[in-house]
């Protein structure tokens, strides 16, 4: 039986039950608890926070980090019974502990680079668990499959490098039955963190693309949980992104963590970019810390480039010594100037553009013949790759023809090894090579520049030796398309799709003059070496720990479906409004002041009919009835729209366009809220405006009387904030002696008197009760958008500037569950009227005009 939670993020994904759903597991005691008793699974209906009601068992905060492979070395027994494990000493994911603090114990959980039989797991899981601090999740074979090697590998890897799947043999087409074997691997991941988390006080850290949908899951489940985010991969720009047919699942799913991390501005914008084109979503940047708004969290966005572990290079320096091999490769290319290439063997690492460029180099600069040798290392891929045995084709067919056009005895300007290589042996071609060159087209980081100057920088301590402890100096040829080229300003930064000028720059690299090697190489280790992995774990979790600080502050609960769901999180004091608290304080008052906001508020915003139904008209005029009554509509909209749908209603007051227009019922006159009447400024504005509207295609501009409005809500988003900014900078100017106020706001700039808000008009309104001796204490205010939230801001003011009654009862709400200024909420307009509906049944005096007997008839 499949569980609920399974079923309905694959409905989302496909539409149906997917056909790879395994059988329930048995319920497992956890290893690490809060509390006694066992964890169950996560079930859709078990979607709200889980936390414990006691303080937790263990001594001090805890990292959970999870990543596809944990950072472990696997092997049979000789005897074939069991298995033997180490710690991959190359592992990112492993030196991060070295940036945490000493007291925090970290946790890995993942899957293991073997297969386990299905007997051997427990065991397997338990050995791990005690020995390593390893939590391994088992995915079954046709799960794994279509999940490592199908969605992750043929779908998102190269779409994340800027491959498109044109054909089914490019990149290939979109597999559903693949993204269903993705969302599952995620929930078998979640499922593995849930049996050791402590929920309030551990650290979820989830690395890289494989496990983009895992942070929904555990939000799910712990809506509080401390977690975030690292892609260690490229994200590409929106133009690319939006061809994925789950986009929004994925991005959906990357804001339920507390922080996103990036290596470079670049990734980082281009993932604001989607956020904004497809979600609507706008970040703001304050202090330094880039920040999005998502249903009153803030998700932060962490741009810090990975380094690498001082002590291993430093060790694996100090191997390669006492193994001999630097020796032997000194002696090897002993009168040789060598460049050095170390990449994965992958259709992104522009391998044969590298050799393409040395090929031009020795052609146009012949004194190299015969001296320079391009040592190039591929190391093969665990997975299966894309187009491998062409780009093998490509390279081979490339190094034979280079070495027998240049080649002669004794010398081979292209040195190809195509097997794998340990860390000591790189560390003694690093220490041999006068240059090293990075073609890459597209890649996430790339370490192999920061390897070789730590590597080039020689051994520290009584331990140096003469062979490894070199000369000081190193070079770089890098692509400007690596997520470290930014941080290597010495570097020479190539387009490695340029044959010629990636020529030119390794031929500049090995031609340049010692001094100015040396300074570029000290400039580059003082990087290398104080941003290390240590710094950038330490940086991470410093940001998280920040973001986070309001989780227990705030009310949090879950809403929504499938990827839908998400964590709202609110003031603690906003709560939903009590249909009976309001309708008793309003029976006991004498004096009730009442401001409703129209679109969205008293009219759904998506109604075609904009007009007031009946039963609107009915309510408003019932609750008008009661001379100790003052309701105002107030709206953006124009006076003569107000005036003709609420006609039936001879005792509503109407503030329009904002509160510039104010009328306190039909048999008075308009009145306006501002000293100011000259509107001269909008022939300033208005030619502003349209040249701006005439190259912003999807703009237009709407006059009201008061106030000139420039829209972009159907211009492409990216372009229609730029030139709203722009356009903001320009009015400034332009309008800079005029008495009016130029505001930006959601898709929209407006140009308006000065002193004209919906806060001033309620202020106004407050004031003159206050004059006439009726101190209201019952204030009602309901409304949707920006522009009410300054009423509820001065409802709150007026209590302290004596224009209410000291005692007053006042609701200030909001419509939608959202971040506001009120304290109060209701869901949707339909509850609005019941509201208003309730407060009419409760209002003393009949009334009935013969407009409403009309409008019932």
């Amino acid at each position: 039986m499949i569980s609920r939670s399974y079923t309905n993020l694959l409905d989302l994904a496909s539409g149906n039950f997917p056909a790879m759903g395994r059988e329930r597991e048995r319920r497992r005691m956890p290893r690490v608890m809060t509390l006694p008793g066992s964890i169950c699974e996560m079930d859709d209906d078990q979607a709200h926070s889980v936390s414990s009601e006691n303080p937790s068992s263990l001594a001090g905060d805890r990292m959970i980090v999870v990543a596809n492979l944990l950072p472990l070395k696997a092997k049979r027994r000789p005897d074939n019974k069991g298995w033997s494990f180490n710690w991959n000493e190359d592992s990112l994911i492993l030196r991060l502990r070295d940036g945490l603090p000493e007291d925090m114990e970290v946790i890995y959980v993942g899957s293991l680079c073997v297969d386990v039989d299905p007997i051997e797991q427990d065991d397997v899981s338990n050995y791990l668990l005690e020995k390593f601090r390893c939590v391994p999740a088992f995915l079954p074979p046709n799960i794994v499959e279509k999940y490592y090697e199908g969605f992750c590998k043929r779908h998102l890897w190269p779409l994340f490098h800027y491959m498109l799947p044109f054909s089914p043999d490019h990149g290939g087409r979109f597999d559903r039955s693949m993204w269903e074997a993705y969302v599952s691997a995620n929930k078998l991941f979640s499922q593995k963190v849930v049996e050791v988390l402590n929920p309030e006080d551990d650290f979820v850290w989830i690395h890289d693309y494989h496990l983009m949908v895992l942070p929904t899951f555990l939000r799910r489940r712990f809506s509080r949980l401390r977690m975030g985010f690292f892609l260690h991969s490229p994200f590409p720009s929106s133009e690319i992104y939006r061809t994925l047919p789950v986009r929004e699942e994925i991005l959906k799913a990357l804001l339920c963590a507390d922080i996103i991390g990036f290596h470079t501005f670049d990734y980082a914008r281009h993932f604001l970019s989607c956020c904004s084109r497809m979600l609507g979503l706008e970040y703001q940047s304050k202090r330094g810390y880039i920040g999005l708004e998502y249903y009153g969290r803030t998700v932060g966005i962490k741009i810090m480039p990975v380094g690498i572990h001082m002590g291993h290079i430093e060790n694996m320096k100090k191997l390669a010594a006492k193994e001999l091999m630097l020796k032997e490769l000194k002696k090897q290319f002993e009168g040789k100037t060598v460049m050095l290439g170390f990449d994965d063997l992958d259709i992104f690492k522009g391998i044969n553009l590298k050799l393409l460029a040395m090929e031009h180099m020795l052609k146009q600069h012949p004194k190299w013949q015969g001296q320079a040798v391009l040592v190039q290392i591929a190391n093969p891929t665990r997975g299966k790759g894309i187009d491998l045995k062409e780009i093998q084709a490509e390279i081979l067919e490339s190094c034979k023809r280079i070495n027998k056009q240049f080649g002669k005895p004794g010398y081979e300007p292209i040195v190809y090894i195509d097997r794998p290589i340990s860390s000591s042996e790189r560390m003694a071609y690093y220490s041999i090579a006068e240059c090293v060159v990075v073609t890459a087209v597209r890649d996430g980081m790339n370490l192999t520049p920061y390897e070789y100057i730590a590597c080039r920088q020689g051994m520290s301590g009584s331990e140096a030796d003469s062979d490894v402890d070199g000369p000081k100096k190193s070079m770089l040829v890098v692509s400007e398309f690596i997520g470290c080229s930014p941080s290597l300003s010495g570097a020479i930064r190539v387009n490695p799709w340029n044959v010629e000028a990636t020529a030119e720059g390794m031929n500049e690299a090995i031609s340049m003059a010692e001094p100015e090697k040396q300074l570029r190489h000290e400039k580059h280790y003082r990087y290398v070496s104080t941003h290390d992995v240590g710094y950038w774990a330490r940086s991470f979790l410093q940001d998280m720990e920040r973001t986070c600080i309001d989780h227990f502050r705030k009310r949090c609960y879950g809403i929504g479906l499938g990827f839908g769901f998400r964590v709202v999180a609110l003031d603690p004091n906003f709560r939903k409004l009590s249909i009976d608290d309001i309708e008793s304080a309003y029976i006991k008052s004498k004096s009730r002041a009442i401001f409703l906001d129209y679109d969205g508020t008293m009219m759904p915003q998506n109604s075609i009919i904009k007009s007031p139904s009946a039963e609107i008209i009915s309510i408003l005029n019932r609750i008008c009835a009661d001379q100790n009554n003052a309701v105002f509509i107030v709206s953006g909209r124009g006076r003569d729209s107000l005036s003709k749908w609420f006609s039936p209603c001879g005792k509503l007051g109407l503030a329009a366009e904002h509160g510039y227009f104010l009328r306190w019922s039909q048999d008075q006159e308009w009145q306006t809220c501002s000293q100011n009447s000259d509107f001269g400024w909008m022939h300033l504005a208005e030619p502003v405006m349209q040249s701006y509207t005439d190259s912003t295609d999807g703009s237009c501009i709407e006059k009201k009387e008061s106030a000139i409005v420039w829209q972009y809500r159907d211009a492409d988003p990216g372009f229609g904030f730029s030139q709203a900014k722009e356009m903001l900078d320009h009015l400034e100017s332009v309008l800079a002696n005029e008495p009016v106020a130029v505001k930006s706001g959601q898709f929209i700039v407006e140009v308006k008197p000065q002193g004209v808000s919906k806060g001033l008009v309620a202020e106004m309104i407050f004031t003159s009760l206050a004059e006439r001796g009726k101190l209201a204490d019952f204030v009602l205010c309901i409304g949707d958008d920006r522009s009410d939230e300054d009423m509820f801001e001065i409802i709150g003011d007026a209590l302290s500037r004596n224009i209410l009654s000291y005692d007053t009862k006042v609701f200030a709400c909001t419509v939608g569950q959202k971040p506001s200024k009120a304290k109060y909420y209701l869901d949707d307009t339909s509850e609005v009227r019941f509201m208003l509906e309730s407060l009419a049944e409760a209002t003393i005096t009949p009334y009935t005009s013969d407009e409403e007997a009309e409008v019932s008839a």
